[in-house]
């Protein structure tokens, strides 16, 4: 098929002789590029562009545009878009995801760096980036900083309120200063007001200290974090001040997970077994008052032969009980950071094709993109938390017992 609206052969190329312009080859091959790809994306909806068809299955709407490098210059490709369906032509662009976009320049920029070993360099030939110039790496980082700043700094308070949030930090090597040090990156996520989860926020620091946690926290909150519930995280004294001191209305759960490793360090190696299993079969009872009264043996069983243990036990109980204040349908979502530890591997897979970033910079970039992407495909898939559940968690308050005291809407609404 041919793509009149789009190219007039004739007529270009004479015009383009009788200029004899120094972009000819160039000029031509992009219209020769998209006429094609006009007339591909033709045959895929069964008719041609404006033309009534009774064999037409979808519409044309407009284009997108992506540049393709050749040995004649940057292209400048026009892409057809669908109403319905989706077309892309791979026979001509690779598909790729902003994640691995951003994989590809850091790892370019790493290469074209000098601080690339003999695997760096395999790699990078893997990716097919054998003949990357340092202008196009400046030219794709430039695409994707601006995508990436766009989605840490974006409002927060139309999606609110974020019932239940989630913190946890990643360390990662970078290079400062002619030497390698460890760098610390901050993420939050949480359920929104539409029940599906999303990344709230990401921050690079150089420690995981109360500071760099309280500034995090603080500019979630300005940009609109607001109706926050539970905070689940591990029991870092600096994340749990910073979550008292910006979120004043939350309560705080201990990772479950989290802590039994604090627990099973400080319990002799052949009496971990019984205890384990005796914490394990708190979690695995049917409401509130079972959980506390199945807590309460785990103490009684701890305190005569392990006063340590029980001590710990006793001082945490409020703080890895806080789940018992929400319906019980919740529970295994928000008693401990594992959903979180599923993203912290997402992110691990990619960041170790790079080993050491070169800068902070790369680490925003490859790990934003990587946060971005993964909050649209939880937009696109199903409800982390249903409506009518959630809507029954913010008329709950979780109190230090663990029990519920649900909150009369009617009082609520006039107070």
């Amino acid at each position: 098929m041919t793509a009149p609206h789009i190219i007039d052969p004739a007529g270009l190329l004479g015009e383009a002789l009788a200029e004899a312009s120094p972009d000819l080859m160039r000029s031509l091959l992009q219209s020769i590029i998209n006429a094609l790809l006009s007339a591909d994306a033709d045959n895929v909806v069964g008719a041609e562009w404006g033309r009534p068809s009774s064999e037409r299955t979808a519409q044309r709407n407009g284009y997108r545009h992506r540049d393709l490098d050749t040995r004649v210059g940057t292209l400048d490709v026009a892409i057809p878009k669908l109403r319905s369906g989706t077309y892309f032509p791979d026979w001509l662009l690779e598909r790729r995801k902003r994640a691995e976009t951003a994989l590809i320049t850091v790892v370019a920029d790493c290469y074209l760096a000098g601080v690339s070993t003999r695997r760096m360099d395999k790699l990078v030939k893997t990716l097919g980036i054998n003949a990357l110039s340092k202008s196009q790496v400046s030219r794709m980082a430039s695409d994707l900083d601006a995508q990436v700043a766009a989605f840490r700094h974006r409002p927060l308070d139309e999606a609110g309120p974020f019932t239940f949030v989630a913190a946890d930090a990643l360390t990662m090597k970078v290079r400062e200063a002619g030497r390698v040090i460890n760098a610390v990156v901050l993420v939050a996520t949480g359920v929104n007001g539409d029940g599906h989860r999303e990344v709230l926020g990401m921050r690079v620091a150089t420690a995981e200290t109360r500071s760099a946690w309280n500034e995090f926290f603080a500019d979630l909150v300005a940009r609109g974090l607001a109706g926050v519930k539970l905070v689940t995280s591990d029991a870092h004294a600096g994340l749990v001040e910073a979550i008292a001191a910006n979120l004043p209305g939350a309560t705080w759960q201990r990772c479950r997970t989290h802590y039994a490793a604090n627990l099973m360090a400080i319990t002799p190696k052949a009496l971990w077994p019984a205890v384990k299993a005796m914490l394990h079969s708190v979690y695995d009872q049917p409401d509130a008052a079972s959980v506390n009264a199945q807590f309460d043996r785990l103490l009684d069983y701890v305190a005569g032969k392990l006063p340590k243990v029980a001590e710990h036990l006793d001082a945490a109980r409020a703080d890895i009980l806080a789940f018992t204040g929400f319906p019980k349908d919740v529970w295994t979502q928000i008693w401990s950071n594992n959903p979180a530890e599923r993203l912290n591997k997402e992110i691990r897979r990619r960041t170790d094709a790079v080993g050491i970033f070169p800068n902070r910079d790369a680490i925003v970039r490859l790990i934003g993109a990587v946060l971005a992407e993964q909050t649209d495909e939880w937009a696109e898939g199903r409800r982390y938390l249903g409506l009518d559940l959630l809507a029954r968690c913010r008329l709950t308050t979780a109190t230090a017992t663990g029990t519920e005291v649900n909150t009369d809407p009617v009082l609520e609404l006039t107070a």
